[in-house]
This record gives structure tokens, sequence and C-alpha cells, in this order.
């Protein structure tokens, strides 16, 4: 009798490392293609559409780097948790508690200059994104608790507790019934680029690449985040201190989160509403895996997420449903981690006797 069974490959390939993420895409938009048909639209006049809506004027490129972004920003940061194997679920959440802190430095710090008053609210934002990783953190490393369910519950938290503020306490009376907060004074903009709506968070987002990349690869803390990501056991026995870095990692991991919110009401909205994000905090686990946790190929894969939600935007006009991006990203992730079980195994034919 034959049987099929995963063998754990010793080593990967380059070639597989690249080649499963395309692949993943590929699928991902033919099984869109037939998704679209069998829903009675024309794929390719869809996907057309959605090229044109991302990449069709040099206005169309600066809305898709604008959403590109705050999904750099929270792919690096639960990037830096996968490595060390902690399932950060909740980057939401803590772009939420970013933007909230942020928000509230911005309306009640006083009307400060911006050399004041955004270094202040970049402060708040990744103070209040990284309590938000700690508090799971602190849970996984002394008591072993799941921290993909601590993470997604907080999100939902932060994500009601904007609600009550931009409907409550904080809502402005000018908003004609709108849940908005009032304006922030002019010292909390973010300054853009040019004449588009792409702000300095872009620069930021380069350099924190960069600075993963030199601390990942030449530190020896970057060394004991990648040991322990391999093997806790080998980590205890070399001496390094696991629920310190379990604990430090989920604070970094949760400030860059909220540091992409501090960064997107201060150089998008420019106030606190419902709604701040589309789902960034989600898109960015899809956005880190593909990217394999690459701080570089996450900036890309980050952009192309952006066009991804920038196309879906605009195919609205047409009246094909925005649902059909959610639905692509869905598929990615799931042609991604089929892909990854044949990275990581191979598929032997073992025959065996039947007695």
């Amino acid at each position: 009798m034959l049987r099929l069974r995963l063998i754990k490959r010793e080593q990967d390939s380059l070639f597989a490392r690249v080649s499963v993420p395309i692949l993943s895409i590929v699928l991902a938009f033919l099984f869109g293609w037939v998704f679209l048909a069998l829903s009675g639209f024309d794929p390719g006049e869809t996907y057309l559409r959605m090229y044109r809506g991302a990449f069709g004027s040099s206005y169309a490129v600066s809305e898709t780097m604008v959403k590109a972004i705050p999904l750099a920003l929270c792919g690096l940061g639960v990037s830096l948790a996968f490595r060390i194997k902690l399932w950060n679920i909740g980057a939401e959440g803590q772009f939420y508690m970013g933007a909230f802190a942020a928000s509230g430095a911005a309306l009640f710090a006083g009307d400060l200059s911006a050399w004041l008053l955004l270094p202040l609210m970049f402060i708040a934002g990744f103070a209040a994104g990284g309590i938000w990783g700690f508090i799971p953190g602190a849970l996984k490393a002394y008591w072993n608790v799941n921290e993909t369910i601590t993470t997604l519950m907080l999100n939902y938290v932060a994500i009601l507790w904007v609600s009550f503020l931009v409907f409550g306490p904080w809502k402005d009376p000018a908003s004609m019934g709108f849940p908005l907060t009032p304006r922030f004074p002019a010292g909390g903009y973010l300054p853009t680029l040019g004449t588009s709506r792409v702000h300095m968070g872009l620069l930021i987002a380069l350099l924190l690449a960069v600075i993963f990349f030199i601390v990942l690869q030449y530190t020896r803390w970057g060394y004991e985040v990648r040991v322990i990501g391999e093997s806790q056991e080998a980590a205890l026995y070399a001496g390094m201190d696991v629920t310190k870095n379990i604990i430090l990692v989920m604070i970094i991991s949760g400030g860059i989160a909220g540091a992409a919110g501090m960064i997107e009401v201060s150089g998008i909205t420019h106030r606190l509403q419902q709604g701040i994000s589309p789902g960034y905090g989600y898109t960015a686990i899809i956005v880190a895996w593909l990217a394999r946790l690459n701080p570089f190929a996450i900036l890309l894969v980050a952009f192309l997420f952006g066009a991804l939600l920038v196309g879906g935007f605009g195919i609205q006009t047409f009246g094909i449903p925005f649902s059909i991006v959610l639905i692509l990203q869905g598929a990615v992730l799931f042609f991604l981690l089929a892909g990854e079980i044949f990275l990581n195994n191979r598929i032997v034919v073992m025959r065996e006797e039947v007695r």
C-alpha cells in the first residue's frame, strides 16, 4: 500500500523561498478571476481598472504610496514579533492606540510648534502601542498565555475605545453629527513631500527598514532574537534572557504599529475618527509573511498591497464591490500558507505492507 508523507527539509533553496510568494500571488489572482467570472463580472476588465486606479496617473501612484506607508510600518512591527515566534495579531489595536494617544497629545498639549508637538505625538503613539504590546508579551513571558488570543482580543478593546471617544467626549461639536474629533493644530501636521499627500512617514518607513536590517543582522541583540526564534531551549542553554526579550520584542512591535497610527492621523486625517484604519494591522500580517520577514521586501510588498487597496476603491465606481480585494488578500494568505508547507517539507511516497 502506498502512502504519502511529509518529511521536514533540512534546508530550503533560494529559488523556493522566492518562487513560493510569487506563486501565491499568481494563484490568488487566478482564484479571484474565477470568482469574478462566476459573479458575473469581467475579470480582465476588473483587473485592468484596478491597475489603472493604482498606477494610471501620478495621483494614483501617490495614493498607493499613502496606503503603503502604514502597511509597511505595521508589517515591520509584526515581522519583529514573528522572528521570535510570537504571533502578534494585534497590530490593528496597537495602531488604534497609537492614533488615540497621538491625537490626545495634539488636542490637549496646546498650540505648540511642529518641532515640539510632532515628537510629542510620536512618543505618545509609540508608548501607547508599546503598552498594548507589553500586555500580551508579559502574559506570554510569565504565564505562557497564548498571544494570538490576547492580541486579537485587545484589538476589539482599542477599536471600541476610539469609537467611544469620537462618539462621546472627544467629538467635535461642529462635526454635524459625524464621529470626528476637532482638527489638530497646525503644529500637529506631518510635512508632505511635494504637492501630493505622500508625507514624511515614507522616509520614516525607509529608515526603519534599514535600522531593522542592521540591528537584526549585525548586533548581539538581533542574534539573540534569531536564536530564540529558532529554539528557546538553545537560547536558555546559551544564557540568553528569553523572558526579557519576549517582552521587549512585543513592546517594540506594538510601538512601531502605534507609531504608524500616529503617522496616519498626523499625516493624512489630521484628526481622530472612527474607522481610522481599513484593516492595516491585519493586512500587515500578510505583508510580513509574503515578504518572508525581510525588511526591504516588506516595503515592496506593502507598496503592492497599497496598490491593491487603491485599485479596490477605484472599481467601486463601476459597481464592483470592494470585497474582491478582501477575497484576494485572503487567497494570497491561503496559498502562501499552503506553499509554506511544501517549502518546509518534501512529499515522500512510502510503501507499507498490509497485514
